[in-house]
């Protein structure tokens, strides 16, 4: 069981080298939510209000969603990279199997995550949006069963790709319906029905929503958080159905990685 965990913990710390020495998917990974902070925050902000809760604190929140669901979705890259270079036959040969080998890559896709939405936090008080000690504890654990979820979907979808190309491809028609679907620039309660509907199968909405209430807190998140069946939901239950959508998620992926290699 040790070199078990020793196995998956090796494939995650290298997930997590490779990413901070990718000085260019360093940059981007922060490139795209900034923008989106900046055209959105300052060109909408005097625009759209919600009841008792400015835009630009209504909005980060759902921007660090977004760089968590970037950088946990874009993991899977690295299994197309191994493949293509041949680095995965060495991995393979090894006692930790295909399972542990998912697993590692998800636990790196989770630290990278956190490493990003730390940054992001860093960055919170000069943007005027308040944080303190006990949310941004809350935050890491919350963050980490997100980007761990999340990271089921790019590992899915490598799984069957045998070129970056084609992965980056894919993942990026996937990614844009998910951030405009899930809430990050307005409540997912205040839309056509037909949107509602997609929103609310979306698995980055819970994720979006847990850590708005973090920030807003239950009373903030009340009007314009996620209800279900008429049943507001709260971070924890958030957290439930991101994590169920995960675990069926890296089992998906576990299955197609064993059944392609």
């Amino acid at each position: 069981m040790a070199d078990i965990f020793r196995g998956v913990w090796v494939v995650a710390y290298r997930e997590l080298l490779r990413f901070i020495s990718e000085r260019s998917r360093l940059f981007s990974s922060f490139a795209m939510p900034l923008i989106f902070l900046v055209v959105f925050g300052a060109g909408f902000g005097q625009l759209i209000s919600f009841t008792g809760v400015d835009y630009m604190q209504f909005m980060y929140p759902g921007i660090i969603a977004m760089t968590v669901l970037m950088g946990s979705i874009m993991s899977g890259v690295s299994i197309v990279w191994d493949r293509e270079f041949g680095f995965l036959k060495e991995i393979l040969v090894s006692p930790l199997g295909r399972s542990g080998i998912m697993l590692g890559k998800a636990t790196g896709a989770a630290a990278v995550a956190i490493l990003q939405a730390t940054i992001m936090l860093v960055l919170a008080p000069i943007l005027g949006v308040s944080i303190n000690l006990v949310m941004v504890l809350e935050l890491i654990l919350v963050i980490l069963i997100v980007s761990i979820s999340l990271a089921g979907m790019g590992l899915l979808v490598a799984s069957r790709m045998q070129s970056q190309q084609g992965f980056q491809v894919i993942i990026q028609l996937i990614i844009m319906p998910l951030i405009f679907l899930a809430g990050v620039f307005y409540p997912v309660n205040n839309v056509p029905v037909w949107m509602e509907v997609i929103s609310k199968v979306n698995p980055l909405t819970y994720g979006v929503d847990a850590i708005r209430q973090i920030f807003l807190g239950s009373e903030g998140a009340a009007t314009i958080g996620v209800t279900v069946f008429g049943h507001t939901m709260t971070v924890w239950q958030d957290v439930l159905v991101v994590a169920s959508f995960g675990s069926i998620l890296l089992i998906l992926a576990i299955w197609s990685f064993s059944r392609q290699e």
